[in-house]
């Protein structure tokens, strides 16, 4: 990284880059999980599968929040010679690693609907509304904070998406100004010039 500088990503963009490929392969799986009637037949399915995408939903939002929260609360101000990564190229990274697993868990969906229908897949939507609500919860952490989090890379691990593993030592914070993503790790948006 050059003079001791290190390479960070942000921990938001991290969480939040699988919602998106978990919420819409499980809105497709669960849409198509409706035709067979399944064994359970599908009312039935589509009950459980509700009641199993609001445990899902629940279980990934607050899953590691007591680390999350240890590690914000002891993050480190980054140095000049930090290199900020792009939010495209950490969700880029995480979607890549991750990409394989993805295929396995929306196939495993839509085979689930010839026993439960829908139940599969509303799993999986529930997943990625439940990294959407966590990354919704760092947004308001960083803007009463006052500062963006941050993880170094070489801590991710091999699949890039571990932001509160074991293997991170800490986090650090920048100004809400720094990188190209805002709190939440959503895309920033341009600012308005007045006329």
């Amino acid at each position: 990284m050059g003079r001791g500088g290190q390479g960070l990503a942000r921990v938001s963009v991290i969480v939040r880059a699988g919602a998106a490929p978990l919420w819409w392969p499980g809105v497709l799986a669960a849409g198509i999980g409706t035709l067979p009637p399944g064994l359970t037949g599908r009312r039935i399915g589509v009950l459980a599968g509700a009641a199993l995408f609001i445990l899902t939903a629940v279980a990934v939002t607050y899953s590691r929040r007591k680390r999350c929260t240890a590690l914000t609360a002891e993050a480190t101000r980054a140095a000049k010679q930090d290199i900020l990564q792009d939010r495209a190229v950490t969700v880029r990274n995480w979607r890549r690693a991750h990409r394989w697993w993805l295929a396995a868990g929306f196939l495993a969906a839509l085979a689930s609907a010839f026993v439960v229908p829908a139940a599969g897949g509303m799993v999986m939507a529930g997943a990625g509304a439940g990294l959407w609500a966590k990354a919704a919860w760092l947004g308001r952490r960083e803007r009463e904070l006052d500062a963006l989090l941050w993880v170094r890379v070489d801590w991710l691990g091999r699949r890039a998406g571990a932001p509160a593993g074991k293997q991170v030592k800490g986090y650090r914070s920048t100004g809400l100004s720094a990188g190209d993503a805002a709190p939440g790790g959503a895309r920033r948006r341009p600012q308005r010039v007045a006329a």
